[in-house]
């Protein structure tokens, strides 16, 4: 039988163990429709809302985060890799507390670091001090390489489409490869830049993917999460290199952002997520094999 020290160290060790980070990456299929706006002004919405979240720029090519939020970081991740520094040093504060790593432009692709690399990427991320809710993982446009790896290593998948062909068009090949090509089935939608608020143009952009998505995919799941209507607040945000969130909260993009955090506290954790922030590097490491191994 237990001692009743053996019972307070197996509640401490459940209490202590990591609560799974929900990583969403944030992609478009194509650029010019506000993926990078979206990821920062969700960020400031869930930060806004008391969430611990961490916005990581993963355009490694074509790093604005930091120009948005009028940021200028001296270090970023290349910069941990190199041994230079810790990723503690690395993460900078946004609004509300919310914390960004800033791109490592001078790194092309993951794909392209060594295993040395690699496990120095992985200790980083586990020696992160930084209590984390969310990871938010603003993806660069088009199908690199390193897109699909960000967007299997996450739990999920949010597409953001505009009222332009190329951007269903583009948003539909994401998915048909990310489906086809690297088994991820479920996608979360987000339209942007709606001409309307009550949401008519928003499920018009869904249902046109919709239909795509089910005459040539099989098994794929799509699901609308809103839509941010065009606002001159947002661009003036910009301007003002901030969030509209922050700049301008009772704008009408501001107000839709921050009904976001609540539907996606509603979405479920996928089985087999573990704690810990770690994990998310760990698969993005492992996604140039074939398969990711399923969820036990």
């Amino acid at each position: 039988m237990p001692s009743p020290s053996d019972n307070q160290s197996s509640a401490s060790g459940r209490r202590d163990k990591p609560r799974p980070v929900r990583v969403i990456a944030v992609s478009s299929g194509k650029g010019g429709v506000g993926k990078t706006n979206v990821s920062v002004n969700l960020c400031a919405a869930m930060a806004r809302a008391g969430k611990h979240v961490m916005l990581m720029d993963a355009d490694l090519g074509l790093a604005n985060v930091d120009l948005l939020l009028g940021l200028q970081p001296k270090r970023n991740l290349s910069h941990v890799l190199e041994g230079q520094c810790s990723l503690d040093e690395v993460v900078v504060e946004g609004p509300n507390g919310m914390l960004i790593v800033p791109a490592a432009s001078g790194i092309a692709d993951m794909a392209d670091l060594g295993r040395a690399q690699h496990v120095g990427i992985i200790h980083a991320f586990s020696e992160l001090t930084h209590p984390l809710d969310v990871l938010v993982v603003d993806t660069a446009a088009g199908l690199h390489d390193s897109v699909t790896s960000f967007c299997r290593a996450a739990h999920e998948v949010l597409v953001v489409v505009c009222d332009e062909p190329a951007s269903i068009t583009d948003a539909y090949a994401l998915i048909k490869v990310l489906c086809r090509d690297h088994g991820v089935m479920r996608f979360r939608i987000l339209a942007n830049m709606v001409r309307n608020e009550q949401e008519d143009e928003g499920r018009s952009l869904f249902r046109k993917l919709v239909a795509v998505c089910d005459r040539f995919l099989d098994d794929v799941t799509l699901d609308y999460v809103g839509s941010i209507p065009y606002d001159d607040y947002l661009r003036k945000a910009v301007q003002r290199r901030q969030s509209v969130v922050e700049a301008y909260p009772s704008s009408p993009a501001a107000r839709s952002f921050a009904a976001l955090p609540s539907r996606i506290e509603q979405w479920p954790m996928p089985r087999g997520a573990r704690g810990g922030i770690e994990f998310f590097v760990e698969r993005l490491i492992n996604s140039d094999q074939s398969d990711l191994e399923p969820a036990p």
